[in-house]
């Protein structure tokens, strides 16, 4: 049993940034591959980006290129997600994702295995 607890949402302004977290229990993170998710408004949930489970490989939807970076701290069991120039559509909850099963991220949801409750990210104009 692994368990997600995010952290660092909230209101910003457009252009803004906000970095979020994701805090996992449990001995075998360090070999988990990760990835964080949104979903917004009236919309189906979408991938973000992903990271191996040695942390040197990242992936991202195109749209996030530039803009967002993942990375992970395997020592403190946690990933992070740096969002920077932030629009109004980036409004969502965010939420992590743990795959125990390869130590390779994918932008499928269905890949993962546990899941964060998320945080909510909202961006004014």
């Amino acid at each position: 049993q692994v368990q997600l607890v995010e952290s660092g949402g909230g209101l910003v302004q457009a252009g803004g940034s906000l970095r979020l977290s994701c805090a996992a229990s449990g001995r075998t993170f360090r070999f988990y591959a990760m990835g964080w998710f949104r979903q917004g408004p009236g919309k189906e949930r979408e991938f973000v980006a992903g990271i191996d489970a040695s942390g040197r490989n990242t992936y991202y939807t195109d749209s996030m290129k530039g803009r967002f970076a993942i990375s992970r701290d395997n020592a403190n069991n946690t990933v992070y997600l740096q969002m920077n120039s932030l629009p109004p559509e980036d409004t969502a909850v965010y939420r992590c994702a743990a795959r125990s099963g390869s130590a390779w991220p994918s932008s499928r949801p269905n890949d993962y295995d546990y899941w964060g409750q998320g945080t909510q990210v909202t961006v004014s104009s």
